[in-house]
């Protein structure tokens, strides 16, 4: 017989419908008896969706059976439709509640939706964001820029930005930045506020993102995703019609390996690849002139080879660049250097024809 340890980690293996994380993980199993090879697992579920309590079901049914020795399982399932849940410390301020009846659509009056995604942390992805929405911009397009890392928001720092958003209408205003619209989780809290938050409230607070903030009309809006595969680009993929999706790696082995999983993700979703960017491709000694391909030659480039999909540009390692990300100084520093300048334009505009962007004015 299977003790209840065992029995926990193969829940472990259940995943919460059309989410990446698991039943145990997200607290959903509230109890497991074994009795003369008899299993009663207590499981209790929140969602608006009334399949959800069957699906889990089947799936721990089906886990479980795996296991020797057990004859029969019982599942007691308790399913409530959850509230929405009051203000608190570290929330997006509370916004108009989603209605009854039909909804409105989201993000109405912007006319192309760019994912730009990585499949792990520390590639550069926000910097490349950033730098995409700045090119696109400088071509005349009305722009927004959404930061859609709950727990790790960038946006704050990258821009220099830090004051909060304002509340009009039950809707939640995005901040202005040289007329740039720019939205994070980093402008409603405080710095060193972790967000200490399990994967439904990470899922609302995507969604408010997109449905409670007045984007307006604009030409073009710059999504940058987390790192990885989880709850925000299953959320964004299945709720917004993504014009597109920008894969950013290092031109290191581990990086294209998650790349390629983030790539293979937006394509099981019909989300278009729009190309991958190779960031940190090289580092040019401003003294001897001598470039230093510190993580690897052409790795993206190579890889966007294999999988059939364009090399938007590769970025090279600039400690100019660097600094002014941290100071909140991107722009300028994009500004100062002609090269940068060129390849995050022509990265843009490249971007641009592939969504079919309306000309800008």
């Amino acid at each position: 017989m299977p003790t209840q340890a065992q029995i926990l980690d193969i829940l472990k293996t259940v995943r919460f419908p059309n989410l990446s994380r698991d039943i145990v993980s997200f607290g959903l199993v509230k109890g497991i008896e074994i009795e003369d090879g008899a299993v009663r697992i207590a499981i209790k579920v929140a969602s608006r969706d009334p399949s959800i309590p069957d699906l889990i079901k089947q799936d721990v049914i089906k886990a479980v059976g795996q296991l020797d020795g057990i004859r029969d399982i019982h599942i007691d399932m308790q399913w409530t439709k959850p509230e929405t849940p009051p203000m608190r410390s570290g929330a997006i301020p509370h916004a108009a509640q989603p209605p009854a009846q039909p909804e409105e659509p989201l993000l109405p009056g912007v006319k192309a939706k760019i994912a730009v995604a990585s499949g792990k942390g520390g590639v550069g992805k926000s910097t490349i964001a950033a730098g995409l929405a700045f090119g696109l911009q400088r071509l005349g397009f009305s722009v927004g820029l959404v930061d859609f890392d709950i727990y790790g928001p960038s946006l704050p720092t990258i821009m220099g930005v830090r004051e909060r958003p304002r509340v009009a209408d039950e809707k939640i205003v995005p901040l202005d930045h040289a007329g740039l619209k720019l939205m994070s989780m980093g402008f409603l809290v405080d710095p060193d506020t972790p967000m200490i938050w399990r994967g439904p409230m990470v899922h609302q607070a995507t969604e408010q993102f997109l449905r409670d903030v007045t984007w307006g009309e604009l030409d073009v809006l710059v999504i940058d995703l987390p790192p990885g595969t989880g709850d925000a680009q299953l959320t964004l993929s299945q709720k917004v019609d993504l014009s597109g999706a920008v894969i950013v790696s290092t031109p290191q082995d581990l990086a294209l390996l998650d790349a390629r999983k983030g790539v293979a993700m937006f394509q099981k979703l019909d989300v278009p690849i729009l190309g991958i960017v190779e960031n940190m491709s090289g580092f040019t000694c401003p003294h001897c002139n001598e470039t230093t391909f510190i993580f690897g030659r052409d790795g993206a480039a190579h890889e966007a080879d294999k999988l059939n999909v364009p090399l938007l540009a590769r970025v090279p390692l600039v400690p100019a660049l660097v600094e002014a990300a941290d100071h909140g100084n991107l722009y300028a520093a994009i500004e100062a250097n002609p090269q940068l300048a060129e390849i995050f334009g022509s990265m843009a505009r490249r971007v641009s024809e592939a969504v079919s962007a309306p000309a800008a004015k």
